[in-house]
């Protein structure tokens, strides 16, 4: 049987103090409900849970082009790195996050919604050592948009890369690609 919590966020599109270090401590350590609906509190529970039950927890987060929901696993990376070890030592989030540049320019594109839209899924597993300090994590992506490749709607773009590798097809150290033979992208 599977149960769960959902909870329905909000992307603002701009920073709030809602997500500040205070409200973190300020869930840490609360049972569900007895706060405000929050990601801290859905990560909370799942850190509870793994610490009381040691079982896998997982977090889904959903959601439309421009919802947040990149936004939303790294605040919940954020929860996790400050109540599972020294944010300031492990820090989860920037590590983990680290190779998302080259993510979003392999796997992101312009759509009418968004101007950096993930075109893909991404996993993130976070893994916890028997004290429940963060160890280490992994970030796989899966199901990319193929689709995108060949066909684009209107106002939409293809992936980054191919703008990024088009635009640098006359640098020197991109001579021997071939860069310049594909004419159907704005070099």
């Amino acid at each position: 049987l599977l149960e769960g919590i959902v909870l329905v966020a909000i992307n603002p599109y701009e920073q709030l103090p809602i997500y500040e270090q205070d409200v973190i401590y300020a869930y840490s350590g609360q049972n569900m409900g007895d706060m405000d609906p929050h990601i801290f509190a859905v990560a909370e529970e799942a850190y509870k849970q793994m610490a009381r039950d040691e079982k896998n927890q997982s977090i889904i987060v959903s959601g439309e082009s421009g919802a947040g929901k990149t936004v939303s696993a790294k605040y919940a990376m954020r929860f996790f790195a400050t109540v599972g070890g020294s944010a300031s030592e492990t820090n989860i989030e920037a590590k983990v996050l680290a190779s998302s540049p080259i993510m979003e320019a392999i796997g992101n594109a312009k759509t009418t919604r968004n101007d950096n839209s993930s075109r893909f899924g991404k996993y993130i597993q976070i893994g916890f050592d028997k004290r429940y300090h963060i160890i280490g994590a992994n970030m796989r992506t899966y199901l990319l948009e193929k689709s995108r490749v060949v066909f684009q709607a209107e106002d939409e773009r293809n992936y980054h890369i191919f703008y990024q590798l088009c635009a640098s097809a006359s640098l020197p150290e991109f001579k021997d690609l071939g860069l310049s033979k594909y004419f159907y992208l704005p070099a």
